[in-house]
């Protein structure tokens, strides 16, 4: 996967094409879809409730204004003492009160030990915690100590999670439901997040039909509106669906003029490779300006890249994917997901991939660096769906993760091989 090189720039004018003789690297494909992000960024902010604000980005610094824990408590149910008071065990206190959670307790009086719950504030004069386990109540108002304590034993300190005044959470974080809980341990009711990406989607194709409605000769059911919208939400974008746009120019134009309206990013599927006859090459020339590319990967490589102008002077982005299902699926994992993550100003990182076995031979690879679809057994290995075509969208269920193979590298069963899962690629 890509590391961030000197980005390209990709604002070369309509009709003309950035890409060198032959196919391109998806490192440098990659290298001009991040750079073009990093001149938009998204800026605009909003104050959201922290129960809500699963999978946004966090916009400003998050510091603690307090302690945490704020006082020294119980991490176990069982008994507070001295344990000077305790040199042996067996030895007997009288129980001088009972601390639940939520309540102060007196101080502990010399010679004597006082009931307390898991995170129950610890009393002045105890500096130990023996658990229940190994007490036993005497006659009702008294323990016998089973266990010689030492001096803070099973207590948690004040401060000892989050020191008052510290940063807990840094702009640019995703907040996960970990992140969330930590922004409300330190009393934060609303967070300051940035706005989502805002995506507009169109299929192009007079052969798409919508689930649900009858298919006509030559027909097929539009999976990639779905598939590409379930990715768009889970990469925290909110969705601008235009359907599936008629084959016509005018038709096509429009489209792209309506996308265009207030969003971060166009993405459409079909119609991008080099050859196909379609309206939208010509439709994104006239209403903005167009790369096609090549890249060198496997499924995908027909890969469209520009912008569409607005009536400003401003311009949204467009990505045109491959059609076939597992193509757009892999590339949008590949391409899109970054650089939606640089929108957002968050770091865009190699995927966090790991050597497993390969349980499978590959004895004739692909010119292009290939993408298998795989899945990890009980074994400690990786099995390869059997088939992998471009077309066979049962793969990218059944799988879990991504093979990464480079041009040329056939494998054989028992060699290692570098996987990604899937929830690496869109996190």
């Amino acid at each position: 996967m890509p590391d961030n090189k000197t980005p390209v720039d990709p604002a070369a004018p309509a009709g003309t094409s950035n890409a060198k003789p032959g196919l391109m690297s998806l490192d440098e494909a990659l290298d001009r879809l991040l750079a073009a992000a990093a001149q938009r960024s998204i800026t605009e902010r909003e104050e959201v409730p922290t129960l809500q604000a699963l999978h946004r980005v966090l916009a400003e610094e998050v510091r603690s204004n307090l302690d945490v824990p704020p006082a020294d408590n119980s991490s176990m149910d069982g008994y507070a003492m001295r344990a000077q008071d305790v040199p042996v065990a067996g030895t007997v206190l009288p129980v001088s009160q009972r601390i639940p959670a939520g309540v102060v307790g007196a101080p502990l009086a010399a010679g004597s030990a006082a009931r307390i719950f898991t995170g129950a504030q610890i009393p002045p004069g105890a500096d130990a915690v023996v658990m229940q386990e190994q007490c036993a109540t005497v006659e009702g108002t008294s323990v016998r100590v089973d266990a010689v304590p030492l001096p803070g034993q099973w207590i948690r300190r004040r401060g000892e999670d989050i020191a008052v005044g510290s940063t807990v959470l840094t702009p640019g974080t995703l907040l996960t439901p970990q992140a969330m809980g930590l922004a409300a341990s330190v009393g934060r009711a609303q967070l300051n997040v940035l706005r989502r990406p805002l995506v507009a989607l169109f299929s192009t194709g007079d052969e798409l039909a919508m689930p649900g409605q009858p298919l006509k000769p030559g027909g097929i059911y539009n999976s990639n509106r779905f598939t590409l919208t379930g990715l768009l939400q889970a990469s925290g974008c909110e969705v601008k669906d235009l359907g599936i746009v008629p084959d016509q120019l005018e038709a096509t134009r429009l489209a792209l003029r309506s996308a265009a309206e207030g969003v971060d990013l166009i993405l459409t599927s079909g119609g991008v490779s080099v050859g196909e006859e379609d309206h939208l090459k010509p439709a994104m020339r006239l209403e903005g300006r167009l790369d096609l590319w090549q890249v060198a990967m496997k499924p995908g490589k027909p890969l469209a890249f520009g912008a569409v102008h607005r009536p400003d002077g401003s311009e949204a982005l467009f990505v045109g994917m491959p059609g076939n299902p597992v193509s757009s699926f892999v590339t949008y994992l590949l391409t899109v997901a970054p650089l939606l993550r640089a929108l957002q100003g968050r770091p865009v990182r190699p995927p966090a991939g790991y050597q497993v076995r390969a349980d499978f031979d590959w004895p004739r690879p692909d010119r292009r660096r290939e993408f298998l679809r795989v899945r990890l057994n009980d074994q400690g290995g990786v099995d390869l769906f059997p088939n992998q075509s471009s077309g066979v969208l049962t793969s990218t269920v059944w799988a879990d993760g991504l093979v990464d193979v480079p041009a040329l590298q056939p494998i054989a069963r028992g060699e290692m091989v570098r996987f990604v899962p899937l929830s690496a690629l869109l996190g």
